[in-house]
């Protein structure tokens, strides 16, 4: 069984990783981590040691782009303080800024040149940073087994897919990770088996989205695989490993990966499905290829197939033009479906964007944050309402570990990605729990053990 813990080997020159952003990001800095480790490298979660220096960064939303400046200055104290200290800015930030980055650090290198870090630093020099930044539409890093970063050794993520195709206006995704492409179905399915011999019991696979995954055959067109396909695979590898999976979109979300949830067990039963608008007229302007109607078809045929399933979103507040109205049937969208909890954020404007070409950034601060903060208030009073119709359900909980207001209550996922806390018998990370929902709040299920 191959060994997929760092290696932490004091001989060996020292990288230090910081990760931005999305799920994608964290399996991203696994694989940089892989291939550096393959290049002689070993992990450091202390800065101060560290040889190398890497922030894998996040171009969504314009706060994320500026607390990586804020990261760069404290990194440059770590150049000032010792020699030969390399920095470098992968991801989506440095597929963006290219240039304008290597005036601050020594490397810059976007999604898909990952494999080319250990060539960019050997050829660093102080008067020589390096850089590539060229997109791919082949790469994938298929092969490549990402060394696995996380503290608990419970849940790890699974790129399946990289790139979007959509276009939505306001988003740089397509711009600073490419085209979408698909990843060989034959070696997700090693990945996840790898996962579940060391000890895993939960696994995501991600996507922009996932929806749209579709893996051809070049020789035999009856071995391609679409996403129910794959979500089958995965789940086939034992009943004892959850599959989880991330993002989905309302425009592709098909009847057979509904019904391949509902046909097994260990497929957890929540979908992230994101909304943006409940307005017809903005998800039109943002390019999102759906319309209210179409969105709530959706989640009605969710709910038909598979009733308690988890249903997450996310929301824009402020989007190019919004209107008061376009703003209420958000909120009534959003009271229609109950959501179990939302991403929200205010509009902010991306450089490169179709909305930055062709709208105005017209709806001033002010309202977006007032807009923004009713559509939180909201949400958390749908969510309060969703977890209160769990009250008296029994549900088997994946435990990932003590609960941090009581070392004495464990604290685990169900199914629909609902949290819930209940009374420690001893368990680990890992062990499975059967609880029953006496109480909750809008974040927490509060639990009882069954039999208690």
């Amino acid at each position: 069984m191959r060994d997929i813990r760092p290696i932490t080997d004091p001989s060996r020159p020292k990288v230090y990783i910081e990760t931005y952003g999305c799920q994608m990001n964290v399996n991203d800095s696994e694989v940089i981590l892989s291939i550096l480790q393959d290049a002689g490298y070993a992990l450091t979660e202390d800065m101060d040691e560290a040889n190398v220096i890497l922030a894998n960064t996040c171009s969504i939303r314009d706060n994320a782009e500026q607390r990586i400046w804020g990261r760069i200055d404290q990194f440059k104290l770590q150049k000032r303080k010792r020699d030969n200290v390399v920095i470098g800015i992968v991801g989506c930030m440095a597929e963006r800024l290219k240039d304008k980055l290597l005036e601050a650090v020594d490397i810059v290198a976007g999604p898909d040149s990952y494999r080319t870090l250990p060539d960019l630093l050997a050829a660093v020099r102080p008067d020589r940073p390096q850089i590539n930044v060229l997109l791919s539409h082949e790469e994938t890093y298929a092969e490549i087994s990402p060394v696995r970063m996380d503290r608990n050794g419970v849940s790890a993520f699974i790129s399946i897919m990289r790139g979007c195709n959509n276009v939505c206006s306001y988003c740089v995704v397509p711009y600073t990770r490419g085209a979408e492409r698909s990843r060989d179905p034959y070696t997700i399915v090693r990945e996840a088996q790898e996962l579940f011999e060391n000890g895993y019991k939960e696994v995501t696979l991600l996507g922009q989205n996932v929806d749209s995954y579709y893996w051809k055959d070049k020789e035999n067109a009856d071995r391609n695989v679409n996403f129910a396909q794959l979500l089958e695979m995965v789940a086939k590898i034992s009943p004892e490993m959850r599959v989880r999976f991330s993002t989905s979109h309302p425009k592709d979300i098909s009847d057979e990966v509904i019904y391949t949830m509902a046909m097994y067990e260990n497929i957890c039963k929540h979908i992230h499905l994101p909304v943006q608008s409940g307005s017809s007229i903005m998800l039109e302007k943002m390019r999102r290829k759906y319309d209210r109607e179409w969105y709530l078809e959706r989640v009605r045929k969710i709910r038909s197939v598979i009733p308690d399933c988890g249903i997450t979103t996310d929301v824009i507040a402020g989007f190019c033009g919004e209107t008061e109205q376009d703003h209420t049937d958000t909120l009534t969208l959003m009271e229609e479906v109950v959501f179990d909890s939302a991403f929200m954020f205010a509009y902010s404007e991306r450089p490169g964007t179709l909305a930055s070409r062709k709208y105005p950034d017209d709806i001033p601060y002010e309202l977006k944050t007032q807009r923004l903060n009713e559509i939180i208030a909201l949400q958390g009073r749908m969510s309060l309402k969703s977890n209160e119709k769990d009250v008296g359900k029994r549900m088997k909980v994946l435990v990932e570990g003590p609960s941090k207001k009581n070392p004495d209550e464990l604290c685990g996922r169900a199914s629909s990605n609902k949290m819930c806390v209940f009374p420690s018998r001893g368990e680990k990370a890992g062990d499975y729990c059967e609880v029953e929902v006496v109480s909750v709040t809008s974040a927490t299920l509060l639990c009882k053990r069954i039999n208690d």
